[in-house]
C-alpha cells in the first residue's frame, strides 16, 4: 500500500470536518444559534418539562405572517409562562435577545425554519425582526400573542 493510499482516510475525514466547520462560521445561523440559544435549547431538541423544542416546529409557525411576527416578538421581548409544545406542557423564562442585530436574529429563525419539514423553508427577514425591536412588549405580552395565535390556528 502506497503512503498516499494509508492517508486518503485521513485527508477525508479532514475535509469533511472542513466542510462542516465551514457551514458552521460564528456568523452563520447555526453558528449563531450554537451560542445564543444553544444553551438552552440545546441541538434544538429541547429540554423535556423545561424547554421545549425547536426543530420541526419553527417552520411550522413561520408559515404565517403572524407566525413570522411572533417568533420575532419572542426573540426582541423574551417569553414567560406556560406553553404546550408538541402536545407536551413547559415552563421556562425565554429572554430578550436585543443584543443581537437584527441580521443575525432572521438569520438564527431562518436556520432554524430550514431545519424543519416545510419545503420551502418559510424566511423571517431583518424587516420582521426590526418592526418587532421597534413595539417593546413585555415577556407576558408575547405569551398572550401566542395565546390568541394558537387559538386561530393551533400551534406545533
Amino acid at each position: 500500500m502506497t503512503f498516499f493510499k494509508r492517508l486518503r482516510p485521513a485527508l477525508l475525514a479532514v475535509s469533511g470536518a472542513a466542510l462542516f466547520l465551514t457551514a458552521c462560521t460564528p456568523k452563520s445561523g447555526a453558528g449563531l444559534y450554537g451560542t445564543n440559544c444553544g444553551i438552552c435549547h440545546h441541538g434544538g431538541d429541547g429540554m423535556p418539562g423545561a424547554v421545549p423544542p425547536l426543530v420541526g416546529r419553527i417552520d411550522r409557525i413561520a408559515g404565517t405572517p403572524e407566525g413570522r411576527k411572533y417568533l420575532a416578538d419572542v426573540l426582541m421581548n423574551g417569553v414567560s409562562g406556560p406553553i404546550k409544545a408538541n402536545g407536551q406542557p413547559y415552563e421556562a423564562e425565554m429572554p430578550p435577545f436585543r443584543y443581537l442585530q437584527d441580521e443575525q436574529v432572521a438569520q438564527i429563525l431562518t436556520w432554524l425554519s430550514s431545519r424543519g419539514q416545510t419545503s420551502p423553508a418559510p424566511q423571517i427577514t431583518t424587516a420582521d425582526i426590526a418592526a418587532a425591536r421597534a413595539t417593546r412588549k413585555s415577556a407576558g405580552m408575547v405569551a398572550l400573542e401566542r395565546e390568541e395565535l394558537d387559538h386561530k390556528s393551533p400551534l406545533p
